[in-house]
Protein backbone atom coordinates (compact mmCIF):
# COMPACT_ATOMS: atom_id res chain seq x y z
CA UNK A 1 0.00 0.00 0.00
CA UNK A 2 1.52 3.52 -1.13
CA UNK A 3 0.84 6.60 1.22
CA UNK A 4 1.63 9.99 0.62
CA UNK A 5 2.26 11.81 3.77
CA UNK A 6 2.34 15.94 4.01
CA UNK A 7 3.92 17.08 7.12
CA UNK A 8 3.88 20.16 9.32
CA UNK A 9 4.93 21.64 12.93
CA UNK A 10 4.62 25.16 14.31
CA UNK A 11 5.32 27.05 17.48
CA UNK A 12 3.79 30.85 18.28
CA UNK A 13 6.84 31.91 19.97
CA UNK A 14 9.80 29.04 19.31
CA UNK A 15 9.56 28.19 22.01
CA UNK A 16 5.67 28.70 22.14
CA UNK A 17 2.16 27.04 22.12
CA UNK A 18 2.90 24.17 19.96
CA UNK A 19 1.03 21.87 17.18
CA UNK A 20 1.82 19.25 15.10
CA UNK A 21 -0.26 18.24 11.66
CA UNK A 22 0.04 15.24 9.07
CA UNK A 23 -2.40 14.48 6.17
CA UNK A 24 -2.15 11.08 4.72
CA UNK A 25 -3.44 10.42 1.26
CA UNK A 26 -3.31 7.76 -1.25
CA UNK A 27 -2.31 6.75 -4.19
CA UNK A 28 -5.66 8.47 -5.68
CA UNK A 29 -4.92 11.61 -3.59
CA UNK A 30 -7.83 10.43 -1.41
CA UNK A 31 -7.48 11.49 2.13
CA UNK A 32 -6.47 8.21 4.71
CA UNK A 33 -6.51 10.72 7.53
CA UNK A 34 -5.88 14.03 8.71
CA UNK A 35 -4.71 15.08 12.10
CA UNK A 36 -3.09 17.77 14.19
CA UNK A 37 -2.13 17.72 17.95
CA UNK A 38 -1.63 20.43 20.33
CA UNK A 39 1.47 19.73 22.27
CA UNK A 40 1.96 22.87 24.99
CA UNK A 41 5.09 24.59 25.33
CA UNK A 42 8.33 24.06 22.43
CA UNK A 43 9.91 24.90 19.42
CA UNK A 44 9.47 24.47 15.49
CA UNK A 45 11.62 21.55 15.13
CA UNK A 46 10.15 19.29 18.03
CA UNK A 47 6.79 20.14 16.72
CA UNK A 48 7.60 19.52 13.03
CA UNK A 49 9.69 15.91 14.31
CA UNK A 50 6.83 15.17 16.16
CA UNK A 51 4.64 15.45 13.85
CA UNK A 52 6.10 13.19 11.29
CA UNK A 53 6.62 10.53 14.36
CA UNK A 54 2.60 10.64 14.59
CA UNK A 55 2.26 10.33 10.59
CA UNK A 56 4.86 7.13 10.62
CA UNK A 57 2.56 5.61 13.17
CA UNK A 58 -0.25 6.22 11.54
CA UNK A 59 0.39 5.27 7.98
CA UNK A 60 2.18 1.41 9.85
CA UNK A 61 -1.37 1.03 11.74
CA UNK A 62 -3.16 1.45 7.97
CA UNK A 63 -0.06 -1.08 6.46
CA UNK A 64 1.17 1.02 4.45
CA UNK A 65 4.84 -0.34 2.73
CA UNK A 66 5.32 3.02 0.36
CA UNK A 67 5.61 6.15 2.27
CA UNK A 68 6.88 9.23 0.67
CA UNK A 69 6.73 12.26 2.79
CA UNK A 70 6.58 15.99 1.76
CA UNK A 71 7.87 18.38 4.62
CA UNK A 72 8.34 22.34 4.35
CA UNK A 73 11.07 22.10 7.33
CA UNK A 74 14.41 22.29 5.30
CA UNK A 75 16.07 21.55 8.68
CA UNK A 76 13.98 18.24 9.06
CA UNK A 77 14.67 16.95 5.69
CA UNK A 78 18.66 17.80 5.43
CA UNK A 79 19.13 15.82 8.86
CA UNK A 80 17.14 12.66 7.61
CA UNK A 81 18.78 12.69 4.41
CA UNK A 82 21.92 13.05 6.26
CA UNK A 83 23.49 16.06 5.09
CA UNK A 84 22.82 17.75 8.30
CA UNK A 85 23.88 16.62 11.63
CA UNK A 86 21.45 16.74 14.37
CA UNK A 87 23.01 18.99 17.55
CA UNK A 88 19.98 19.60 19.67
CA UNK A 89 19.22 17.22 23.08
CA UNK A 90 15.83 17.95 22.23
CA UNK A 91 15.37 16.48 18.60
CA UNK A 92 17.70 13.91 18.28
CA UNK A 93 15.04 11.13 20.36
CA UNK A 94 12.64 12.41 17.92
CA UNK A 95 15.03 11.67 15.37
CA UNK A 96 15.82 8.44 16.46
CA UNK A 97 12.19 7.51 16.66
CA UNK A 98 11.56 8.69 13.03
CA UNK A 99 14.55 6.30 11.84
CA UNK A 100 13.31 3.42 13.95
CA UNK A 101 9.83 3.70 12.41
CA UNK A 102 11.00 4.80 8.10
CA UNK A 103 13.26 1.04 8.54
CA UNK A 104 9.23 -0.54 9.80
CA UNK A 105 8.41 0.52 5.81
CA UNK A 106 9.51 -1.29 2.69
CA UNK A 107 10.29 2.12 0.74
CA UNK A 108 10.68 5.13 2.51
CA UNK A 109 11.50 8.82 0.61
CA UNK A 110 11.05 12.21 2.01
CA UNK A 111 11.53 15.65 0.02
CA UNK A 112 11.37 19.18 0.94
CA UNK A 113 8.66 21.24 -0.84
CA UNK A 114 8.28 24.93 -0.52
CA UNK A 115 5.02 25.97 2.33
CA UNK A 116 2.64 26.79 -0.73
CA UNK A 117 3.20 22.97 -1.53
CA UNK A 118 2.24 22.43 2.01
CA UNK A 119 -1.06 24.21 2.89
CA UNK A 120 -3.53 21.87 3.83
CA UNK A 121 -1.18 20.59 6.91
CA UNK A 122 -0.34 24.16 7.25
CA UNK A 123 -4.12 24.88 7.86
CA UNK A 124 -4.69 22.40 10.26
CA UNK A 125 -1.71 23.32 12.45
CA UNK A 126 -2.93 26.93 12.79
CA UNK A 127 -6.80 25.35 12.98
CA UNK A 128 -5.60 23.01 16.29
CA UNK A 129 -3.81 25.83 17.87
CA UNK A 130 -6.65 28.30 17.13
CA UNK A 131 -8.92 26.31 19.14
CA UNK A 132 -6.75 25.11 21.44
CA UNK A 133 -7.55 21.16 21.19
CA UNK A 134 -6.73 17.67 19.19
CA UNK A 135 -8.52 17.51 15.34
CA UNK A 136 -9.02 14.42 13.84
CA UNK A 137 -10.77 14.94 10.21
CA UNK A 138 -10.52 11.26 9.40
CA UNK A 139 -10.88 9.67 5.63
CA UNK A 140 -12.30 11.92 2.67
CA UNK A 141 -16.09 11.05 1.30
CA UNK A 142 -15.68 7.23 1.05
CA UNK A 143 -16.05 5.76 -2.32
CA UNK A 144 -18.53 3.14 -3.46
CA UNK A 145 -16.85 -0.34 -3.77
CA UNK A 146 -16.84 -0.94 -7.23
CA UNK A 147 -17.94 -4.48 -8.15
CA UNK A 148 -15.73 -6.32 -10.59
CA UNK A 149 -15.95 -8.78 -13.29
CA UNK A 150 -12.87 -10.21 -14.35
CA UNK A 151 -12.67 -12.23 -17.29
CA UNK A 152 -9.49 -14.80 -17.85
CA UNK A 153 -8.41 -17.32 -20.58
CA UNK A 154 -5.25 -18.43 -19.13
CA UNK A 155 -3.24 -18.44 -16.18
CA UNK A 156 -4.74 -15.59 -14.12
CA UNK A 157 -1.72 -13.60 -12.88
CA UNK A 158 -3.91 -10.58 -14.01
CA UNK A 159 -6.52 -11.34 -12.09
CA UNK A 160 -4.47 -12.22 -8.72
CA UNK A 161 -3.02 -8.89 -9.12
CA UNK A 162 -6.00 -6.93 -8.79
CA UNK A 163 -6.73 -9.50 -5.86
CA UNK A 164 -3.73 -8.88 -4.09
CA UNK A 165 -4.58 -4.80 -4.52
CA UNK A 166 -7.79 -5.71 -3.07
CA UNK A 167 -6.27 -7.17 -0.27
CA UNK A 168 -3.53 -4.85 0.62
CA UNK A 169 -6.23 -2.07 0.54
CA UNK A 170 -4.84 -0.34 -2.90
CA UNK A 171 -8.25 -1.05 -4.47
CA UNK A 172 -11.66 0.03 -3.02
CA UNK A 173 -13.27 -2.97 -4.54
CA UNK A 174 -14.20 -6.58 -4.73
CA UNK A 175 -13.94 -9.38 -7.57
CA UNK A 176 -17.96 -10.32 -8.08
CA UNK A 177 -17.39 -12.72 -10.43
CA UNK A 178 -14.25 -14.74 -12.64
CA UNK A 179 -15.64 -15.57 -16.01
CA UNK A 180 -13.03 -18.22 -17.86
CA UNK A 181 -13.15 -19.28 -21.77
CA UNK A 182 -11.88 -22.31 -20.71
CA UNK A 183 -12.40 -25.42 -18.19
CA UNK A 184 -8.78 -26.30 -17.57
CA UNK A 185 -6.29 -23.20 -17.71
CA UNK A 186 -4.81 -22.14 -14.44
CA UNK A 187 -6.50 -19.49 -13.70
CA UNK A 188 -9.63 -21.60 -12.97
CA UNK A 189 -7.86 -23.67 -9.90
CA UNK A 190 -6.08 -20.08 -9.04
CA UNK A 191 -9.62 -18.88 -8.67
CA UNK A 192 -11.10 -21.39 -6.99
CA UNK A 193 -8.84 -21.31 -4.23
CA UNK A 194 -8.85 -17.65 -3.90
CA UNK A 195 -12.91 -18.71 -3.52
CA UNK A 196 -13.96 -16.38 -6.25
CA UNK A 197 -16.88 -16.63 -7.97
CA UNK A 198 -16.23 -18.43 -11.35
CA UNK A 199 -18.19 -19.47 -14.09
CA UNK A 200 -16.79 -21.31 -17.59
CA UNK A 201 -17.94 -20.28 -20.45
CA UNK A 202 -16.73 -21.55 -23.48
CA UNK A 203 -17.24 -20.38 -27.37
CA UNK A 204 -17.18 -23.89 -28.16
CA UNK A 205 -20.61 -24.23 -26.01
CA UNK A 206 -22.33 -21.79 -28.38
CA UNK A 207 -23.67 -22.31 -31.66
CA UNK A 208 -22.34 -18.28 -32.68
CA UNK A 209 -21.09 -15.15 -30.91
CA UNK A 210 -24.88 -13.57 -30.20
CA UNK A 211 -25.15 -16.33 -27.67
CA UNK A 212 -22.30 -16.90 -26.75
CA UNK A 213 -21.99 -12.51 -25.99
CA UNK A 214 -25.60 -13.10 -24.14
CA UNK A 215 -24.58 -15.80 -21.73
CA UNK A 216 -21.52 -13.66 -20.48
CA UNK A 217 -23.89 -10.44 -20.18
CA UNK A 218 -26.58 -12.66 -18.34
CA UNK A 219 -24.10 -13.60 -15.72
CA UNK A 220 -22.54 -10.08 -15.46
CA UNK A 221 -25.64 -8.38 -14.79
CA UNK A 222 -26.61 -11.23 -12.51
CA UNK A 223 -23.53 -10.49 -10.63
CA UNK A 224 -24.37 -6.69 -10.50
CA UNK A 225 -20.57 -5.98 -12.04
CA UNK A 226 -20.08 -1.96 -12.54
CA UNK A 227 -16.73 -2.67 -13.95
CA UNK A 228 -15.81 -6.00 -16.55
CA UNK A 229 -11.91 -5.82 -17.06
CA UNK A 230 -10.19 -8.45 -19.50
CA UNK A 231 -7.23 -10.19 -17.76
CA UNK A 232 -5.63 -12.02 -20.66
CA UNK A 233 -8.86 -12.62 -22.28
CA UNK A 234 -9.07 -14.30 -25.91
CA UNK A 235 -12.29 -13.86 -27.07
CA UNK A 236 -13.75 -11.61 -29.02
CA UNK A 237 -17.57 -11.09 -27.49
CA UNK A 238 -20.15 -8.20 -28.65
CA UNK A 239 -20.32 -5.63 -25.67
CA UNK A 240 -24.05 -4.68 -25.23
CA UNK A 241 -24.73 -0.54 -25.43
CA UNK A 242 -25.36 -0.83 -21.29
CA UNK A 243 -21.58 -1.98 -20.87
CA UNK A 244 -19.82 0.69 -23.17
CA UNK A 245 -17.06 2.29 -21.42
CA UNK A 246 -17.26 -0.72 -18.61
CA UNK A 247 -15.01 -2.79 -20.37
CA UNK A 248 -11.63 -2.49 -20.03
CA UNK A 249 -8.49 -4.72 -21.42
CA UNK A 250 -4.99 -5.03 -20.87
CA UNK A 251 -2.21 -5.53 -24.32
CA UNK A 252 1.06 -6.42 -23.69
CA UNK A 253 2.48 -3.41 -26.13
CA UNK A 254 1.82 0.05 -26.70
CA UNK A 255 -1.40 0.57 -29.08
CA UNK A 256 -1.63 1.40 -31.29
CA UNK A 257 1.23 -0.94 -32.52
CA UNK A 258 1.22 -4.68 -31.84
CA UNK A 259 -2.58 -4.71 -31.44
CA UNK A 260 -5.24 -6.68 -33.00
CA UNK A 261 -6.80 -10.29 -33.90
CA UNK A 262 -3.69 -12.84 -32.93
CA UNK A 263 -1.37 -10.31 -31.11
CA UNK A 264 -1.24 -11.97 -27.55
CA UNK A 265 0.99 -13.30 -24.76
CA UNK A 266 4.22 -14.44 -26.64
CA UNK A 267 3.16 -13.57 -30.14
CA UNK A 268 3.11 -9.68 -29.03
CA UNK A 269 6.84 -9.79 -27.63
CA UNK A 270 8.36 -11.15 -30.36
CA UNK A 271 6.78 -9.11 -33.01
CA UNK A 272 8.23 -6.20 -30.42
CA UNK A 273 11.94 -7.45 -30.40
CA UNK A 274 11.69 -8.31 -34.29
CA UNK A 275 10.97 -5.01 -34.67
CA UNK A 276 13.92 -3.74 -33.08
CA UNK A 277 11.98 -1.63 -30.65
CA UNK A 278 14.31 -0.09 -27.70
CA UNK A 279 10.91 0.68 -25.35
CA UNK A 280 7.82 -1.02 -24.68
CA UNK A 281 5.58 -1.80 -22.53
CA UNK A 282 1.16 -2.00 -21.72
CA UNK A 283 -1.81 -0.18 -22.76
CA UNK A 284 -5.45 0.13 -20.48
CA UNK A 285 -8.25 0.82 -22.96
CA UNK A 286 -11.76 0.58 -22.69
CA UNK A 287 -13.25 -2.32 -25.55
CA UNK A 288 -15.00 -1.89 -28.43
CA UNK A 289 -16.03 -4.44 -30.70
CA UNK A 290 -12.90 -4.70 -32.61
CA UNK A 291 -9.42 -5.93 -31.08
CA UNK A 292 -7.55 -3.31 -28.97
CA UNK A 293 -9.41 -0.64 -30.87
CA UNK A 294 -10.59 1.10 -27.71
CA UNK A 295 -9.60 4.77 -26.45
CA UNK A 296 -6.85 4.19 -24.14
CA UNK A 297 -6.65 5.27 -20.60
CA UNK A 298 -3.22 4.87 -19.27
CA UNK A 299 0.09 3.72 -20.69
CA UNK A 300 3.56 2.59 -19.06
CA UNK A 301 6.85 1.51 -20.66
CA UNK A 302 9.97 -0.37 -20.14
CA UNK A 303 13.33 -0.35 -21.89
CA UNK A 304 13.77 -3.53 -24.43
CA UNK A 305 17.15 -4.84 -23.34
CA UNK A 306 19.87 -6.25 -26.01
CA UNK A 307 19.78 -9.61 -24.75
CA UNK A 308 16.19 -9.81 -24.12
CA UNK A 309 13.59 -13.03 -25.05
CA UNK A 310 9.79 -13.10 -25.61
CA UNK A 311 9.88 -14.11 -22.02
CA UNK A 312 12.10 -11.81 -20.17
CA UNK A 313 10.69 -9.01 -21.85
CA UNK A 314 7.05 -10.52 -21.03
CA UNK A 315 7.95 -10.10 -17.43
CA UNK A 316 9.56 -6.89 -17.95
CA UNK A 317 5.88 -5.74 -19.21
CA UNK A 318 3.98 -7.53 -16.58
CA UNK A 319 5.58 -5.50 -13.64
CA UNK A 320 3.97 -2.32 -15.40
CA UNK A 321 0.90 -3.74 -16.05
CA UNK A 322 0.78 -5.10 -12.30
CA UNK A 323 0.66 -0.76 -12.19
CA UNK A 324 -1.14 0.12 -14.65
CA UNK A 325 -4.48 -1.58 -14.28
CA UNK A 326 -4.91 -1.48 -10.64
CA UNK A 327 -4.44 2.87 -11.38
CA UNK A 328 -7.09 2.73 -14.31
CA UNK A 329 -9.67 0.65 -12.41
CA UNK A 330 -9.26 3.45 -9.88
CA UNK A 331 -9.44 6.27 -12.22
CA UNK A 332 -12.86 4.58 -13.60
CA UNK A 333 -14.24 4.00 -9.48
CA UNK A 334 -13.37 7.81 -8.59
CA UNK A 335 -15.35 9.34 -11.72
CA UNK A 336 -12.15 10.78 -13.15
CA UNK A 337 -12.35 9.04 -16.72
CA UNK A 338 -14.02 11.15 -19.71
CA UNK A 339 -14.09 9.66 -23.25
CA UNK A 340 -13.80 12.17 -25.75
CA UNK A 341 -13.85 10.84 -29.45
CA UNK A 342 -11.41 8.27 -28.87
CA UNK A 343 -9.54 9.79 -26.61
CA UNK A 344 -9.79 9.24 -22.30
CA UNK A 345 -9.35 12.56 -20.40
CA UNK A 346 -8.39 11.89 -16.48
CA UNK A 347 -9.20 14.51 -14.62
CA UNK A 348 -6.71 15.41 -11.62
CA UNK A 349 -7.40 15.84 -8.07
CA UNK A 350 -9.75 13.84 -5.73
CA UNK A 351 -12.40 13.75 -2.90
Amino acid sequence: MKVTVHVDGGSRGNPGPAAAAFILTDEGAHRLAARAFVLGETTNNVAEYTALCRALEAANAMGATDVTVFSDSELLVRQLTGLYKVKSDAIRPLYEQVNDLRNQFDCFRIQHVMREKNKEADRLVNEALDAGRDIEKGAARPQKKIRLGVLISGGGRTMMNILNCIKCRELNAEIALVISSLSTVAGVDKARHAGLPLKVIRRKDYPDIDAFSEHIVKELKAAKVDLVVQGGWLCLWKIPPQYESRVMNIHPALLPSFGGKGMWGHHVHEAVLAAGCKVSGCTVHFCTNEYDRGPIIVQRTCPVADDDTADTLAERVFEQECIAYPQAIRWFAEGRLQIEGNRVKVWQGGS
